[in-house]
């Protein structure tokens, strides 16, 4: 019996996988964000140049980088509603070490992190040894350290010093006029981190296993109890380092900052792809979710016309839309497998 041509092997390949839900829900946010990018072109001049571009990932790389925490949270099937305030008392707390405290921005970045890693692995261990609903202990989470934020200061701190000034006005040229921040060059180094951790590694691996069924990934003898306290505690150090990044955007620290946040962050990662009963999914879709949500922004400010709140609006209808079409695509494939 003669084997299959090398060209029929790969197409049924590429049929197979377009067959997964993630795959396609990715393939959908891609083309909906060519889609927008297409029709602000059309409509305004200069959309369409490369600095617009940059300005989505220097405007939103906090929202990025905890969006990358967030999309390994809900590979597992969980959520952390925590994100947004972690944020704000790490921007208040680097802030008043800096400001109050004299000390270096160095060391206090690195006391922010060391804290908001911790503060995950907490609530890792909660959700994971006692059992209790991500949603109640994140939310518990979230009260937890945005009370600390207003115990550190409840006014605004600002930024002065000459470190964080200048990492703040750095800008890394590409090219033609284009220039990329800092901030917006972390996100970008912890997408790729964040991809390579979740399709290179055994920690990845193990965080798609528990999301598609926690009892099969412990009969296969996965470290699931480990992985769990990890995925939280890297959603912590991912929440710490965006504060880090919004105080170098916003040059202050502040404990309303982020409000809402999480939020976002969460529709970011439907919209790119990864789905919310967990165990599909990918980080560059959620780069792609985060484009979109930054996309529609500019839309409106572009147009000028339209209120900020037509964002809101346009971001609800998104996310809806894309949970009905995740239902839709696990339902196709339970009939294609049944």
């Amino acid at each position: 019996m003669s084997a299959a041509p090398p060209g029929a092997v790969a197409w049924t390949g590429m049929r197979r996988r377009l067959r997964d839900p993630g795959v396609l829900s990715l393939a959908v946010t891609v083309s909906l964000f060519v889609a927008m990018s297409a029709a602000g072109g059309g409509l305004y001049d200069g959309f369409l140049a490369p600095q617009v571009f940059l300005n989505l990932l220097i405007d939103n790389a906090f929202l990025l980088i905890v969006a990358v925490g967030m999309t390994f949270v809900i590979l597992t099937g969980g959520i952390d509603l925590s994100v947004g305030a972690v944020i704000a008392f790490s921007t208040v707390l680097l802030a008043s070490l800096v400001e109050r405290h004299g000390w270096h921005p160095l060391a206090a970045i690195a006391l922010v992190l060391a804290l908001g890693t911790a503060f995950g692995a907490l609530m890792g261990m909660l959700v994971q040894r006692y059992r209790l609903q991500p949603f109640v202990v994140t939310l518990a989470g979230m009260f937890l350290a945005r009370g600390a934020a207003t115990l550190v200061s409840v006014d605004s701190i600002g930024i002065g010093h000459g470190f964080h000034v200048a990492v703040a006005s750095l800008r890394i040229p590409l090219g033609g006029g284009a220039s990329l921040s800092a901030g917006a060059a972390v996100a970008l180094a912890v997408v790729a981190g964040g991809a390579l951790l979740a399709g290179a590694t055994r920690f990845g691996r193990t965080v798609y296993a528990i999301g598609g069924s926690e009892q099969s990934a412990e009969l296969m003898g996965l470290p699931v109890a480990a992985t769990l306290v990890r995925v939280y505690a890297l959603s912590g150090f991912c929440s710490a380092l965006a504060g880090v990044v919004y105080t170098f955007y916003m040059l202050s620290g502040y404990s309303l900052h982020a409000m809402g946040l999480e939020l976002d962050a969460i529709a970011a990662v439907v919209i790119g792809g990864t789905l919310l009963a967990g165990g599909r999914g990918y980080v560059l879709g959620t780069l792609f979710g985060v484009l979109v949500l930054g996309l529609i922004q500019t839309l409106i400010v572009f147009d000028g016309t339209l209120s900020s709140w037509w964002t809101r609006i346009a971001i609800g209808v998104l996310l809806l839309a894309f949970c009905l079409l995740q239902r839709l695509l696990a339902r196709r494939e339970r009939v294609a497998g049944g």
